[in-house]
């Protein structure tokens, strides 16, 4: 029995939205979100010694560097185009107290890294972590005292700590504690020290989130599992579950002078970037963070997603939410696959 050849329909439609899809001339040319490689921040570890790139093997790709070797890819990441590097320091046991004070030591490997970094390339821009865990024996944001994490005492320190930072040649400080007061404090700190062109990114809605575990592991980072010690960080941290909390949260820290506010972690709470980007009248930065990373490079390795594919699409659809600037392990990649 011969098959009935389907007649000529046309239907008389008004509006027809895939004529602006045919080609991909059109639809680049009429496309509502672009992913550039100025909003790109590459985050680094830095770690003593000399000559030393040792993988995170949480996250394939990335690597705890020594000053020499971050100096190395400072300058590669500079000459792709990427505008500024967000630092994070993994220290040896040994210097870490309950006051985190190696965070004060202007001849520490953190600023020493800073300083690296702004001498090879001076119009890098440098974003520097203010918070105590990677100098805490705690592994805590903040100082611990019979089980509680001391708010005001904490934030003292976070002061001193950013113009630490300022003085080794930090652009951009970015508190990333969530410790109560702090944005007004560093910035206080900051102007009374003649640093007043040294802007602040705030860590405005950090949330406390199960993403973070390559992150810590990387710097060794993580809540300390003894007595005394608070098992994680959820009295700081922001509750996934809220979003509303997240405008007060940006509320005070406008107030306080951020001159920048970022949303942590950032494909899972998309709705909450777009918020804050709305209530915003100064940049949203978002991180896209170590698990988020992780999830994207173990599906991609064991070829279960295209990896180029999956991230532009994940990073624009962070941009599409309202970031203007996106802290990513994947910005030297992006910025490849873009000048491509």
């Amino acid at each position: 029995m011969e098959m009935q050849t389907t007649r000529s329909v046309t239907l008389s439609l008004i509006e027809r939205p895939r004529r602006l899809r045919r080609t991909e001339a059109i639809r680049r040319m009429v496309r509502e979100t672009r992913l550039s490689v100025d909003q790109l921040v590459a985050p680094l570890f830095v770690v003593e010694g000399h000559g030393v790139r040792q993988e995170v093997p949480s996250m394939p790709g990335q690597y705890r560097l020594s000053i020499d070797e971050l100096v190395r890819e400072v300058r590669e990441l500079h000459a792709l185009g990427i505008p500024a590097v967000a630092l994070f320091p993994a220290l040896d046991e040994s210097l870490k107290t309950p006051d985190g004070r190696e965070a004060l030591n202007p001849d520490g490997l953190y600023p020493r890294a800073i300083r690296a970094v702004k001498e090879a390339v001076p119009e890098l821009l440098v974003i520097t972590d203010v918070a105590l865990d990677p100098y805490s024996s705690d592994g805590h944001d903040g100082i611990v005292r019979d089980g509680r994490i001391l708010n005001d005492e904490t934030v003292e320190i976070l002061a001193r700590m950013a113009v630490v930072q300022a003085q080794a040649g930090a652009d951009i400080v970015a508190p990333s504690d969530m410790m109560d007061g702090r944005v007004g404090a560093i910035r206080q700190a900051l102007d009374e020290a003649g640093f007043t062109e040294v802007a602040i990114l705030s860590y405005t809605a950090k949330y406390a989130s199960a993403f973070y575990g390559p992150f810590r592991d990387a710097l060794d980072s993580a809540p300390r599992h003894r007595p005394g010690v608070p098992p994680d960080k959820t009295t700081y941290q922001m509750d996934p579950a809220n979003a509303r909390e997240a405008l007060r949260e940006l509320r005070l820290d406008l107030e306080e002078g951020a001159d920048m506010v970022m949303v942590k972690p950032a494909l899972p709470y998309l709705d909450v970037i777009y918020r804050v980007k709305q209530a915003s009248d100064v940049p949203v930065a978002a991180y896209h963070v170590s698990g988020e990373y992780a999830m994207l490079k173990a599906a991609a390795l064991n070829g279960w997603l295209d990896e180029k594919a999956a991230v532009l699409e994940a990073l624009t659809a962070i941009c599409r939410a309202g970031a203007d600037v996106i802290l990513t392990y994947f910005a030297k990649q992006v910025a490849q696959w873009l000048q491509k």
